[in-house]
């Protein structure tokens, strides 16, 4: 029986349309082409802002380095960043409907520091959850293992128990690694019934 609902928050709760962002910023092919190489496209740096084991500066030099020639326009949309993520428009009812259902509501995010700082407001949703793990407050991500145990361990969760929401199939596959129900989130329209399903069996 499922008890706890976790919610992966990018691509879930969250847009984050990187290629339309830059395009706002630069509307130029090639620009935009070279600051996603270098940041987006860019995953072993940026796990270690997911991670908060770097400073939002530290991981901004990396990100220029990796793009030379274009070190100003990386750093613009680097400190522009916030304009990014946008909430989705069902995450806040979902999360009620699944509360009033008797469920607690979770989430387990790879999430920075400096997004939280940068864009607050595409976070209001966590108020109305029972809490949930960031990335960079355990220094670890998803898909390792530990970093579903830690969210567990941290409020009492039987993982048989629980139904993990989240876009990446590996990050699926590491939450099933410690005994997670999981689903792989494709859009709400197509996974809706689906999860409402699961939870009513």
């Amino acid at each position: 029986m499922i008890k706890n609902i976790i919610f992966d928050i990018g691509m879930v709760l969250i847009t984050f349309n990187w290629d339309e962002y830059v395009h706002r910023l630069f509307n130029n092919e090639e620009t935009e082409k070279a600051v996603t190489a270098a940041t987006w496209h860019n995953p072993k740096i940026w796990n270690e802002l997911d991670k908060g084991v770097m400073t939002a500066e530290e991981v901004c030099r990396l990100f220029e380095q990796s793009g030379k020639g274009y070190e100003k326009q990386i750093r613009l949309a680097f400190e522009r960043m916030g304009e990014c993520p946008v909430q989705q428009p069902y995450a806040i009812p979902w999360i009620k409907e699944l509360k009033t259902k008797g469920l607690n509501v979770y989430y387990l995010s790879n999430y920075s520091y400096y997004l939280m700082d940068v864009c607050p407001e595409a976070l209001s949703f966590t108020k109305h959850m029972d809490g949930g793990v960031f990335s960079c407050e355990e220094k670890l991500t998803k898909p390792d293992p530990e970093i579903y145990r830690r969210l567990c361990d941290k409020y009492g969760l039987v993982p048989s128990e629980c139904l993990f929401i989240d876009d990446l199939a590996a990050n699926v596959e590491g939450a099933e690694s410690v005994g997670l129900n999981a689903v792989r989130f494709e859009s709400y329209e197509k996974n809706y019934q689906e999860i409402m399903q699961i939870i009513s069996e």
